[in-house]
């Protein structure tokens, strides 16, 4: 089963498609994505976030990424309101974030709206996303202290190192590649990816965002999650449907609140 794992369809161009989100569900459907699953990055937009989940095999999660400033989290009660939805089947995303930003007043900001979001993600049993982006001690020092290692989460849109993708896999998170892993000059991800286990990994697209190669350049779409899963399964040197089969098993173990059997319908039939 093919599964687009991190993608914001609140975010995509929908200029193909008329200006309906459909159209691009539909889209993927007809490349073979069976399972959508649409980032939270700021709660003030869970409304619509929550509205994509109307379609069958099309779920959502609630958080606040670590760039969004301004609604960096300071309690852990909204993120439990909202989880209560069926349909709602992770906490995040959520994570640190120094690259970007540099304001050290900030990075401690970010680092308590990242414990709660850890905090209750473990009350409730649900794994938690994580964008990590030069900040690797920082993020698995709050991951061993706060995380349940019976519900853990997923380390999304890789692109740290081995090191950190090993000590991640042994707090039973898995690591989500996305179209990066494409690009000529990701060759450490690339030999990254050949390490781990096939019981380690999940794919994304990250949509509109790191569209894979050939499409490199052109905004992201779920339907081009076919084409990073296809080059994952070259790197491993298995069979795309081995790889299919393997990182859907994966998604489902951790996000278990899906049910495999509900996929996605075209919306026209």
């Amino acid at each position: 089963m093919l599964i687009d794992t991190h993608c914001h369809l609140d975010k995509l161009d929908l200029t193909p498609y008329n200006g309906d989100v459909n159209g691009a569900i539909d889209a993927a459907a007809k490349a073979g994505v069976k399972q959508l699953l649409s980032i939270s990055v700021n709660l003030d937009d869970m409304d619509d976030i929550i509205g994509f989940t109307d379609r069958q095999g099309v779920y959502a999660s609630c958080g606040v990424h670590p760039l969004h400033k301004e609604g960096l989290l300071t309690s852990e009660d909204r993120l439990i309101d909202l989880a209560q939805h069926d349909k709602i089947i992770a906490i995040g995303e959520t994570g640190l974030d120094y690259f970007y930003e540099k304001d050290s007043a900030l990075h401690e900001k970010q680092r308590t709206s990242f414990v709660h979001h850890l905090k209750a993600a473990g009350k409730l049993g649900l794994p938690v996303i994580i964008h990590t982006r030069d900040a690797k001690a920082d993020t698995m020092q709050l991951i061993r202290e706060h995380s349940n290692p019976n519900s853990a989460g997923v380390l999304h849109c890789f692109t740290e190192d081995y090191a950190m993708a090993k000590a991640a896999v042994d707090e039973n998170y898995l690591i989500s590649i996305s179209g990066i892993v494409t690009f000529k000059t990701a060759l450490e991800l690339k030999e990254t990816v050949k390490k781990l286990p096939l019981d380690s990994l999940i794919v994304e697209t990250d949509s509109p965002y790191l569209a894979p190669v050939p499409y490199r350049g052109k905004k992201n779409e779920p339907q081009y999650v076919a084409n990073v899963a296809q080059y994952v399964a070259d790197l491993k040197g298995i069979r795309y449907e081995a790889l299919l089969e393997a990182t859907a098993a994966n998604f489902h173990r951790v996000f278990s609140k899906v049910d495999p059997e509900q996929t996605i319908l075209f919306a026209n039939g």
